[in-house]
């Protein structure tokens, strides 16, 4: 999507950092629309229809945390969260609740557009019909026959691992925390076994990296989860 197509609503009520973030979305053709309030953030994010929402915690009538909960019973519109919070439980917390992303001040304005280019692009795979094949770099999934290929040579994994690495390459480039990742290959009996997820990772690790002690495609985002890194 354009950036004159893109409407991104600021849900922030600092406004020293409001007016850069305005100031920098509208400097490269973005159309932007601001909020102040948890009130007025709700409200403008039903009633406009934005394409991403970049949401402050900090309100001064109610905690962010609540609103992306709120936005996300409603719309499937991608939430980047903007805190000085750099706490992991906050993070954790954050996208359990329904954000897609965190970015933490300060911040430049590069690593800012990047975030807002993997939301859109995220949100309109949500929308295209599900892919025969995902390609990121030399790695290639075959959803349909259920088979692997790095750099055209095929790749052995079991079920597991094969699930795991799906729901990854559909959110490349996105974090995904260990919550998530639990929760859509082993479902809900697995919560109590987070141990899992450490545990086929490392396997997986074994299979696609050239040095597995210093992974360059399956990243490891401390203590929150896991990222696969689009460039491979």
């Amino acid at each position: 999507m354009p950036p004159e197509q893109t409407l991104v609503l600021i849900v922030e009520d600092d406004s020293h950092l409001r007016q850069y973030l305005t100031t920098t979305l509208r400097s490269h053709g973005f159309r932007v629309a601001e909020a102040t309030t948890w009130e007025e953030g709700r409200n403008m994010a039903v009633g406009l229809g934005p394409d991403v929402v970049l949401l402050d915690l900090g309100l001064p009538d109610g905690d962010g945390l609540s609103l992306a909960r709120e936005l996300r019973t409603v719309s499937r519109v991608p939430i980047i969260v903007v805190s000085a919070r750099g706490r992991e439980e906050d993070k954790i917390l954050a996208l359990d609740m329904g954000a897609d992303d965190y970015i933490t001040k300060p911040f430049g304005s590069g690593e800012l557009l990047a975030r807002i280019r993997v939301a859109l692009r995220h949100a309109a795979d949500l929308t295209a019909p599900p892919p025969a094949a995902v390609e990121v770099g030399s790695l290639r999934m075959d959803f349909a026959s259920r088979e692997v290929t790095l750099e055209q040579k095929p790749v052995r994994l079991t079920k597991i691992e094969f699930d795991l690495l799906a729901v990854l390459i559909r959110h490349a480039g996105q974090v995904i925390t260990n919550g998530q990742l639990l929760q859509e290959v082993w479902g809900d009996s697995a919560k109590a076994h987070a141990t899992y997820v450490r545990v086929y990772m490392r396997s997986l690790r074994k299979k696609l990296e050239a040095d597995p002690t210093r992974p360059r495609l399956l990243l490891t985002e401390l203590g929150i989860g896991y990222r696969l890194k689009p460039e491979g």
